[in-house]
């Protein structure tokens, strides 16, 4: 059985994340369009909050690439995007996103309340 290579994890996350997402080289996978649609939060959200991007949470095992769950204000709400690194294609992948609950994060939504 052949055994799949584990994909590069970004030097800098949030920088390559943000340098992404300036760049426009950022891919919306159906989920995560899905998503959007249904919570009325906009890919412009999203976009335009590039510079209030702050890392929260790690995932350097998940499924297909390492991915970042990553806070984010804009259009006055707080945003948490979980996205996908692919170095090698330099690009990311917006997993989902959503306005997190204050029953399941801190005050400041940085935090999951336990």
């Amino acid at each position: 059985m052949m055994e799949l290579a584990s994909a590069a994890l970004p030097d800098q996350p949030l920088a390559f994340i943000r340098a992404c997402v300036m760049g426009l080289q950022v891919r919306w996978t159906y989920h995560s369009t899905m998503r959007l649609r249904e919570r009325r939060i906009s890919a412009e959200m999203v976009l335009s909050a590039s510079k209030t991007f702050e890392v929260i949470e790690s995932y350097p095992d998940d499924k297909y690439l390492p991915s970042y769950l990553v806070r984010a204000t804009g259009g006055g709400l707080v945003l948490h995007a979980q996205f996908a690194t692919d170095v090698a294609g330099d690009n990311v992948r917006v997993v989902t996103v959503y306005v997190p609950s204050a029953d399941d994060w801190d005050e400041m939504f940085r935090n999951r309340r336990k």
